[in-house]
């Protein structure tokens, strides 16, 4: 099915990588995004949605301190960071640092810093 089609919503995503090839796939083995070649050659994702679809561009500098912040929504923050720590990369913020809300940041194999959200519990 075609992601939805909306004014205003967010719909690509350019992550700054060093490697792009050890960044897809650290984004495939933690997240489930499905990596994929474009037309064009580039290596490009889609979230486990298929609402959202991005590259790796190699031609910036990592998002190694927080601004503009993007959060990635898990069924389990806990177990997403054993992933995270297992493919290598380390946990800039733990879990319980936006009580009552359940997140941390990771930073990725290119330096960005990425937040994990959990949504809470009924």
């Amino acid at each position: 099915m075609p992601p939805t089609l909306a004014n205003g919503k967010v719909c690509y995503i350019e992550i700054p990588a060093s490697d792009i090839q050890r960044s897809a796939a650290f984004y495939a083995a933690v997240f489930g995004w499905r990596v994929r070649q474009r037309d064009d050659g580039h290596t490009a994702f889609d979230d486990t949605t298929g609402e959202v679809s991005g590259s790796w561009v190699t031609a910036r500098p990592p998002s190694s301190e927080p601004g503009l912040l993007i959060y990635i929504m898990v069924d389990s923050v806990a177990a997403t960071v054993d992933a995270v720590i297992a493919q290598g990369c380390e946990i800039v913020q733990p879990i319980g640092a936006d009580a009552p809300e359940v997140t941390a940041r990771f930073r990725d194999p290119g330096g960005n810093v990425i937040g994990l959200y959990q949504e809470p519990d009924p």
